[in-house]
């Protein structure tokens, strides 16, 4: 073991303890997959990071830093909140990108990274799967969480990495009541989003579901989730070109999550990330 530079950063917030927690490894040379699995799972975190060089294939794409996503149980190809924590934390310790952009290399390839003011957005990746689901995981899903089948007005697969199976709901209150049952969902990652109610701050509400060592746990604020969202609902016009989404209220946070398309293809998710620890690790 030795120390490793570490932060553990709040992310899709401008208030700490607000958004969704993420610990970031700096340095992660010479770690194993094991040794990166078991202290993202001693953590209690949704996700970890460990930052390292790029690859000789990412380094020719313009990549400024590598990252792997862990979560309790398992690696990610991609997330969200990651992927701006990660950045956040290399821009903070004094990375310089190489261009306008900041360019990440993950399981999926290159995601570029803008910089707003103080605040972070990334380019969505591209769909691995789309198109609606099965009308048999509609009703199981309905089902799992205690809702009528008619309660989902829309569906679609939402597949950048996790599988993300999301459902529109009616309501803003109808997402916050849900009740994701294990039993019949703890195979599944589900995102649930509806419209707020009119004069509300922001545009949609949304929760997040997801497979864990432990079973079915809920996620604070998703990146990789309402990246799929507006790809989702903006190209079916059922969202806007621009807008906020809510997250995390449901678990006593306040997490906002930008949105914006540019263009005909790019869409840009966004948000706040504070740090709120700052130190070593030993790893």
């Amino acid at each position: 073991m030795r120390q490793r530079p570490f932060k553990q950063v709040d992310v899709f917030t401008d208030t700490p303890y607000f958004g969704n927690p993420l610990g970031v490894v700096l340095d992660g040379d010479d770690l194993s997959t094991e040794a990166m699995q078991r202290f993202t799972d001693w953590t209690n975190l949704s996700e970890c990071t460990f930052l390292l060089p790029p690859t000789d294939e990412g380094r020719a794409g313009g990549a400024d830093y590598r990252v792997r996503i862990f979560c309790p149980g398992r690696e990610l190809p991609f997330a969200g909140h990651p992927t701006l924590g990660s950045c956040h934390a290399w821009l903070e310790a004094g990375g310089q990108p190489r261009a306008d952009h900041v360019v990440q290399e993950c399981g999926v390839g290159l995601v570029r990274i803008r910089r707003d003011g103080t605040r972070l957005a990334f380019a969505a990746p591209p769909l691995r799967r789309s198109g609606p689901l099965d009308e048999a995981d509609v009703v199981l899903i309905a089902h799992g969480l205690g809702l009528a089948r008619g309660d989902v007005l829309a569906h679609a697969w939402c597949e950048n990495g996790p599988p993300w199976r999301a459902v529109m709901l009616r309501s803003a209150e109808q997402v916050l009541a849900a009740r994701a049952d294990a039993a019949v969902l703890g195979h599944m990652e589900i995102g649930l989003v509806a419209p707020q109610a009119s004069g509300a701050d922001t545009a949609f509400e949304v929760r997040a579901f997801f497979r864990s060592h432990q079973g079915l746990a809920e996620d604070p604020v998703t990146g990789s989730l309402n990246a799929a969202l507006a790809q989702w609902l903006i190209g079916t016009g059922l969202a806007p070109d621009r807008y906020v989404a809510a997250q995390g209220t449901a678990m006593g946070r306040a997490g906002r999550v930008h949105i914006e398309r540019e263009g005909s293809e790019t869409i840009w998710v966004g948000g706040g990330s504070v740090t709120c620890i700052d130190g070593r690790v030993a790893l």
